[in-house]
């Protein structure tokens, strides 16, 4: 297939098939104004496939071969992974200090909690879970806890399961918990770190689309992050991805929003104890 040198452009007609396709099987909404910002992001694709235009994306996306090849890498292209370690600290505070300590107190020092970071991108906010729950467990050695990683980019989960960042992911971690839960590269030029076993032995990984009708995770959680991602999608589909996290909370389980999101006027069975922070009702 030859190859034209001239840089693809994403007409319109292409744009409405792709745009319809991203927010039905992705709920991302996908307007006029990120044409530009999607005809970026696939142009890589074009020339990996040797593709000359969007039109030929097209028939090889939604033919049987691409679904299964190509939709993979789609879901990459329009994802935004954006996230860092202790993101949001509050939250943090407040599952420590409300949550965890005031149980374990209560429980005369041993408890189990199960947790799900619904949206867990490259593994930076389980690894701050697991830190916060590690630290805990110093004062109560009967804690125990697990925590499910999710995402729908298996591009993105395999960076979390390796546990591999460069040092200037980790800046905004103290000093003390550096030294603690990270190992330095032998090669200091490389300027990377890895998570210790200790915070990765409790933690696991799935793919999930959180769009999907019913999802494959079956068991219930004690708490649920689910933060900066409900910004991405419409009112209906907020709804239905929220009614599915409830289902997948234990009774007066807690769920986890991100701060500029709210379930304010979507009428659902959640109860408000903090800013972004819910209990099952």
């Amino acid at each position: 297939m030859n190859v034209s040198l001239e840089r693809p452009v994403l007409e319109p007609r292409e744009f409405k098939k792709l745009s319809n396709f991203i927010e039905r099987e992705l709920g991302i909404r996908m307007p006029e104004i990120k044409r530009i910002m999607l005809e970026s992001r696939l142009h890589k694709r074009l020339r990996v496939l040797k593709l000359n235009n969007f039109a030929e994306y097209c028939d090889y996306l939604f033919s049987d071969t691409g679904m299964r090849q190509e939709f993979p890498f789609m879901i990459d292209v329009v994802t935004t992974n954006k996230t860092d370690f202790f993101r949001e600290p509050d939250h943090f505070v407040y599952l420590e200090n409300s949550i965890v300590r005031p149980y374990l107190d209560r429980s005369h020092g041993s408890g189990s909690f199960d947790i799900w970071s619904s949206a867990s991108s490259t593994g930076e906010e389980i690894y701050t879970l697991a830190m916060v729950l590690e630290g805990i467990r110093e004062d109560f050695g009967a804690l125990n806890y697990t925590i499910l990683g999710s995402d729908i980019s298996q591009e993105v989960l395999a960076k979390a399961r390796k546990g591999v960042y460069h040092n200037s992911r980790i800046e905004t971690i103290p000093m003390n918990l550096k030294k603690k839960y990270f190992l330095k590269s032998k090669n200091k030029s490389e300027e990377l770190v890895k998570v210790k076993p200790i915070i990765q032995r409790n933690v696991s990984f799935v793919q999930q689309n959180l769009m999907h009708d019913k999802y494959d995770i079956k068991k219930t959680f004690d708490i649920i992050f689910c933060r900066n991602v409900l910004i991405y999608f419409s009112q209906e589909k907020q709804k239905k991805i929220l009614l599915n996290l409830h289902s997948h909370l234990k009774p007066d389980g807690t769920l986890f929003l991100g701060h500029s999101e709210t379930i304010t006027g979507l009428n659902l069975p959640f109860l408000s104890v903090a800013p972004t922070i819910y209990r099952k009702n």
